[in-house]
């Protein structure tokens, strides 16, 4: 089992450093099935945050990454991360009451992930890549409007269904605020650091309800989190996530675009098949 978590850190970090997003899509279905077989029975909890916790790890690596390639965009990547900690917050307290209702939000977010999955696509499509303005990114301004829509929307999905929020932010940003693709990711990871910083902490502040054994797969536990089981998958994802970071500033744009979109739908259908 071992083995199987560090692979899986391994290929969720590389997916996070090259598309901008946490890697939850890989870690929380993970954890959320390990739960289950473990006879946990408020597993969803479990899983989002222990997921997010493994997303931070990569999210700080991705972030390390861009400030030692002079790609950091640490103004505009903080205010989003202000207004994603108060989504994440308001999903939070979603998250653990006894309203909470997994089925709409699975089927509204899968829907806004395929119809971004279309969209990058198309814009993926074109061959008029870049204009090489690409290199001049800093100049292209990013509202505190336009961060506190992008955050607000990426911080409650982050702490609903244990992903990072930069599946959805990204797209956000890129397509619906002209930010360019590169830059939309950097400020993401930042953001993303930022606001999981503030969830975890919440979720770790939490006490779960024990009702006997196999309440956690480990005993290194921390209110929702996992201690253990996110350092099985960390450390590879750490490694993961600056092969990723590394690809992003290699890879041309409509190659990222497409392949991005490929991802949303493999979120999508991910999250419908947990109906």
């Amino acid at each position: 089992m071992t083995i199987i978590l560090l692979i899986l850190g391994l290929i969720a970090g590389l997916i996070a450093g090259l598309f901008g997003v946490g890697g939850g899509i890989i870690f929380t279905p993970v954890l959320f099935f390990l739960f289950e077989q473990a006879g946990i029975s408020n597993s969803v909890p479990w899983a989002v945050a222990s997921g997010l916790m493994c997303t931070w790890i990569t999210a700080l690596a991705s972030v390390v990454r861009q400030y030692n390639q002079q790609h950091l965009f640490l103004k505009e990547g903080l205010l989003l991360g202000f207004f994603g900690a108060l989504g994440i917050s308001l999903g939070k307290w979603v998250l653990l009451s006894p309203y909470y209702s997994r089925t709409e939000f699975i089927i509204v977010f899968s829907s806004l992930l395929f119809y971004s999955a279309v969209l990058m696509f198309m814009r993926g499509r074109k061959t008029e890549i870049d204009i090489e303005v690409d290199k001049d990114v800093s100049f292209q301004s990013f509202s505190p409007k336009q961060a506190s829509i992008t955050g607000l929307i990426g911080g409650g999905i982050a702490s609903l269904a244990g992903v990072g929020g930069g599946g959805t932010m990204v797209p956000i940003m890129n397509l619906f605020f002209k930010q360019y693709f590169r830059k939309a990711v950097s400020i993401s990871h930042l953001g993303m650091l930022t606001m999981i910083t503030v969830g975890v902490l919440q979720l770790m502040a939490e006490q779960p309800e024990l009702n006997g054994a196999g309440q956690s797969l480990t005993k290194w536990t921390l209110g929702y989190v996992d201690l253990g089981a996110v350092n099985s998958m960390g450390w590879t994802a750490l490694l993961g996530a600056y092969c990723g970071a590394w690809l992003n500033h290699k890879i041309p744009r409509h190659y990222l675009q497409l392949g991005f979109a490929l991802l949303a739908l493999v979120m999508g259908t991910r999250l419908l098949l947990t109906l």
